[in-house]
């Protein structure tokens, strides 16, 4: 944005110590929108005084924040969003200035690569072989446990270039890579886990209706390791839960990032960043009710 007699009188009283008077000129300075940006980073790089620079810092943070927001919402109101879209949107909270050529060129690879080793011969777990396969062997993908030390385990274009992810960023991936490749795994809602699931979608002369929710095994993003519906018995005895209906349907991909953005939010539980915490949340808060049709498999 080219500079005007305004925005030089409004950066001119960045400094100043009335607190009203700093609210007045930021509100008007966020007015212009991301446009400003530029001048503002101009005027950092001119200014001396730390503590003016924190706060064009904020000015800055706010009107990426106020943008990510507005595509938060339109991505919402897609009919079908996709959940990769959704997942870089969250990296962009960290990364405004994100650029997907990198991630979508190694997101291309590893398709490709398990793509070729498919056959319309294989058995549902033979399928997710070749997926383990090359993303975990070929590509040397590693998952990790969760850790809110740890923000970029969470951000799926750090996982695309760093190889390494939490089990809900791995996740994600792994459902994005399967979905491009018509591979029916989802997401499912069981307690204090990320956990993805192989829906059976087949037919037969019998029953031409397959059911939508038939899980024929689980999966663990974190190895591949695949679990029986004995061994999801199990777990619900070990930490004293009655199985529900509910934990066993595919979560929407509106669903999974409002989780990620949550999971995400508690890197920020301290003091000095609690407002991104907030932001976080506020950003989860855009998806809910939303996507509540998108339980089925597509």
């Amino acid at each position: 944005m080219e500079p005007n007699r305004e925005i030089s009188a409004l950066f001119h009283l960045l400094d100043d110590p009335d607190t009203e008077v700093f609210t007045t000129v930021s509100e008007r300075i966020i007015s212009f929108g991301k446009e400003i940006i530029p001048n503002l980073e101009d005027l950092w790089e001119n200014t001396p005084q730390t503590d003016i620079q924190e706060r064009i810092e904020m000015l800055i943070h706010r009107l990426h924040f106020q943008d990510l927001q507005g595509e938060f919402t339109q991505w919402a109101r897609k009919d079908y969003p996709e959940l990769l879209d959704g997942a870089f949107l969250v990296s962009k909270y960290k990364f405004p200035d994100l650029h997907l050529t990198p991630a979508n060129h190694e997101l291309e690879k590893l398709r490709k690569n398990i793509w070729l080793e498919l056959n319309s011969y294989l058995t549902p777990l033979e399928q997710i072989n070749v997926v383990n396969k090359i993303f975990y062997s070929f590509h040397k993908y590693k998952g990790v446990e969760i850790s809110y030390q740890n923000q970029e385990d969470f951000l799926v274009n750090k996982v695309l270039e760093l190889k390494r992810g939490n089990s809900i960023a791995n996740g994600i991936l792994y459902q994005a890579v399967c979905q491009m490749l018509d591979i029916p795994v989802r997401a499912i809602n069981i307690p204090r886990q990320f956990i993805l699931a192989y829906f059976d979608t087949s037919s037969d002369y019998f029953n031409p209706t397959p059911a939508p929710n038939k899980i024929l095994f689980y999966i663990d993003p974190v190895s591949g390791q695949v679990y029986t519906q004995k061994d999801v018995e199990h777990y619900f005895n070990r930490i004293s839960v009655q199985p529900s209906p509910s934990y066993f349907k595919p979560m929407s991909n509106q669903r999974i990032v409002r989780f990620l953005l949550e999971e995400y939010s508690k890197c920020f539980d301290d003091e000095k960043n609690r407002y991104k915490l907030e932001e976080l949340l506020g950003l989860g808060d855009i998806l809910k009710d939303r996507g509540q049709n998108d339980d089925e498999i597509r």
